[in-house]
């Protein structure tokens, strides 16, 4: 599903208006239409409806759905938070269609409540028409009222185009913001939807046709959000004469004494991510303890020095093991040293392989990230949570999560590499400026181990011969899946890493189906 800016929105119906020929009247009747119907066809035929509309075309779409729910025979009532002159264009076309019996101007502070409370308390649907996409300052004064008793009321909100008080590109709430039960929104979802802490506010989305033509559809610039839908266009299904050496050899150099259950998870996960063989490599001093941990991987022991953690010492070593294999892993559980860090960046100079790069990797690109600009592959995947990526940039955690879109396309872009930053709505950016937003995963992710899942699952698809970008949503969509299916069962608390990896194959298996 294809998402996009507020601002690609508004040029979007510019586009269609001007150069297409398309009325905007004609897009106001159509978009208020497909509210309308969507509210229809969810709470029956007739019923009370309180209209919150503001002055403009969110507004005036708000017009159009009372005036054609008064025509279904809904007891309609319209409070318009503006005065009469203050609505222009083509809301005032809409208003003036309106019988002057259901509307109600109300411009002053705390009178929407004195005379108004009643009756939004007890509509059977208040349709959130006040502010658009537009918003770009917090809300205030009768607005702010007007949300908080939307809120207070415990009504069903049916939110138009976007919830009230959402910026829609960041979905960041601005000073207050309507909770919907549903939001009807036209031809694109738009970022603010998706993005938290918008995509709470939203409730369900409902994407409707308003006859933009396909030609400027099409042409729009947007992301990918990862739907299961999406996800299912990239599965590989499996030849039923197919074998283990169909599907990829993987190398995985991960684990320090403390730090085993990194290594374990990585390895465990991309055997259950469908890897044909895997192979982990760490150091000799725990490499005991990760046969145990470890059945279906295979696993060497590097030289260590007995120090319980690789260095540039095992380089030799990782090369040779390089040998044969398919896509390879470094990382998780590696350990902070300063060889660490050396043999890391040696690697980066010398893999040809398609490489995922996480945790302890990560510090060690931090270290000296124009390391980047002398890699040999052109299928690097890293994948830091917010913490990871300030360190790469030299910023703040904050800075990051306040762009996290532009951050994540940006590094991408200018180190060529495909970034995988971690989060609520994890970004997938490629280096050709590309973008994607995953729609999968749980508050119970919150939980040591996670990404080391996430990393197995990765390098798993690439050595399978996905594509690097392929991989990347994929990867992601399908961690995120599996966690979602054991919050089904458990609950979101109390999740850990390892119900992760062992749902892998039945998220396989839902999507497939």
């Amino acid at each position: 599903m294809k998402v996009v800016t507020a601002h690609a929105m508004q040029e979007i119906d510019k586009q269609a208006i001007t150069a297409f020929g398309i009325p905007g009247l004609q897009l106001m009747e159509s978009a208020g239409r497909s509210c309308a119907e969507e509210i229809i066809a969810e709470f029956g035929l007739k019923g009370r409806s309180v209209v919150m509309a503001g002055k403009g075309n969110n507004g005036g779409d708000g017009y159009v759905i009372a005036r054609l729910l008064g025509q279904k025979g809904w007891n309609v009532k319209v409070i318009i938070l503006a005065d009469r002159e203050q609505v222009t264009g083509d809301a005032a076309t809409n208003l003036e269609k309106l019988p002057g019996s259901v509307i109600n101007y109300c411009t002053h502070e705390g009178r929407l409540s004195a005379l108004h409370m009643e009756e939004i308390f007890q509509a059977d649907v208040i349709v959130d028409a006040l502010l658009g996409t537009g918003l770009h300052s917090n809300v205030s004064g009768i607005y702010l009222e007007a949300i908080d008793l939307m809120n207070a009321s415990g009504r069903p909100v049916v939110s138009v185009d976007i919830p009230s008080g959402i910026h829609g590109t960041t979905g960041r709430v601005l000073g207050d913001a309507v909770r919907a039960y549903m939001t009807v929104t036209f031809a694109f979802a738009k970022l603010g939807h998706v993005l938290y802490p918008g995509a709470e506010h939203t409730g369900r989305l409902v994407v409707v046709d308003i006859g933009i033509p396909p030609e400027v559809m099409e042409s729009a610039p947007g992301y990918d959000f990862m739907n299961a839908d999406a996800v299912r266009l990239l599965l590989h299904r499996r030849d039923r004469t197919a074998h283990k050496g169909r599907f990829g050899h993987c190398l995985i150099i991960a684990g320090s004494t403390g730090k085993t259950g990194a290594a374990t998870l990585a390895a465990n996960s991309a055997v259950r991510a469908g890897s044909g063989l895997v192979t982990l490599g760490a150091a000799e001093s725990i490499h005991a303890v990760l046969e145990i941990k470890t059945t279906e991987a295979m696993t060497v022991p590097l030289s260590d020095g007995g120090g319980g953690y690789l260095t540039d010492s095992a380089l030799q070593e990782i090369e040779q093991l390089l040998v044969g294999k398919d896509a390879a892993a470094i990382g998780p559980g590696l350990a902070c040293s300063p060889g660490t860090y050396a043999l890391v960046r040696n690697l980066v100079e010398r893999v040809a392989l398609p490489l995922v790069i996480d945790a302890d990797g990560l510090n060690a690109l931090a270290e000296d990230i124009t390391v980047l600009q002398r890699k040999k592959t052109e299928q690097m995947v890293l994948t830091p949570h917010p913490g990871e990526m300030s360190r790469l940039l030299g910023t703040s955690i904050p800075d990051v999560e306040a762009m996290r879109i532009s951050v994540a396309q940006e590094f991408a872009r200018t180190y060529g590499v495909f970034l995988v930053l971690k989060g609520a709505r994890t970004i997938i950016a490629s280096p050709d400026g590309s973008a994607a937003i995953n729609g999968s995963g749980n508050p119970g992710m919150a939980s040591g181990g996670m990404g080391d899942v996430l990393t197995g699952i990765i390098v798993s698809l690439l050595g399978q011969g996905y594509a690097a970008w392929d991989a990347c949503r994929l990867g992601v969509f399908l961690h995120g899946f599996a966690a979602d299916m054991v919050a089904e069962k458990k609950g979101e608390i109390g999740i850990n890493a390892s119900d992760v990896l062992e749902k892998l194959p039945y998220a396989y298996n839902k999507l497939l189906k």
